[in-house]
């Protein structure tokens, strides 16, 4: 039977560029997001599914589920992070509550829904990020979210065995959302972190689309967090 894997924030970054190596090695894709001009351009380039949701919405996630029928993987590349950067002085948590959602609510809730369409043998994967290990200032919440999907996928990994529960952890990756962060000053920003990881470089898309993929592809890890990071933890 050909494999079938859910991708939510799937149309952009990180998510595309696994979408297209799924699709590539003959897999079955379904994509999830918020934007329906993104999804139907993500689907006439890839010839995926798509359904339009909202991580942050519970009856979202229960109608993308009934759409898909039964799946092999789910995997959330979503993050809705721009409100979650400010100095803890000043914190606007209404602000961050997206951010909330999107990394921490909705890959719980994507759990809840998604476990009872998994095949056997199958995964859910979590994207959390560098900010849980190396945080910087503005980031308080952000790197509170990212420690938290770590607790969660072990706790998961334990309580839907054998459905196995793992996350990637990124460092840092030259994807649209640095615009939210950064600014004009993204580049600049980019290019001096690359001076400092002992790989040299910053992450690619492609770098955690194969991550993610290795642990899609190994029955042998569950309550992991895979690092792919070029070894920001380090410096």
């Amino acid at each position: 039977m050909q494999e079938h894997v859910v991708i939510v924030g799937g149309s952009s970054g990180m998510g595309h560029a696994l979408a297209a190596e799924l699709v590539a090695q003959g897999s079955e894709v379904t994509i999830a997001g918020r934007s329906p001009g993104k999804l139907e351009a993500v689907r006439r380039e890839l010839g995926v599914h798509t359904v339009a949701m909202d991580l942050g919405i519970e009856r979202d996630i229960e109608r993308l589920f009934a759409t898909t029928g039964k799946v092999n993987h789910v995997v959330t590349t979503a993050a809705d992070v721009g409100g979650a950067y400010q100095p803890i002085s000043e914190y606007d948590v209404d602000a961050a509550r997206s951010a909330v959602d999107s990394k921490l609510l909705g890959p719980l809730l994507l759990a809840k829904h998604g476990a009872s369409v998994l095949e056997p043998g199958g995964s859910i994967v979590f994207t959390s990020g560098i900010a849980a290990y190396r945080p910087g200032p503005r980031a308080s919440l952000l790197a509170a979210l990212n420690g938290a999907l770590a607790s969660l996928a072990a706790a998961l990994a334990v309580e839907l065995a054998p459905i196995r529960v793992n996350v990637v952890s990124p460092g840092w990756v030259d994807t649209p959302i640095w615009q939210d962060v950064a600014g004009d000053a993204a580049p600049a920003t980019l290019a001096a972190m690359a001076d400092r990881l002992p790989v040299g470089r910053i992450g690619r898309t492609q770098d955690i689309a194969a991550a993610i993929i290795a642990l899609l592809r190994n029955g042998f890890i569950t309550g992991t967090v895979l690092h792919a990071d070029g070894g920001h933890r380090l410096v």
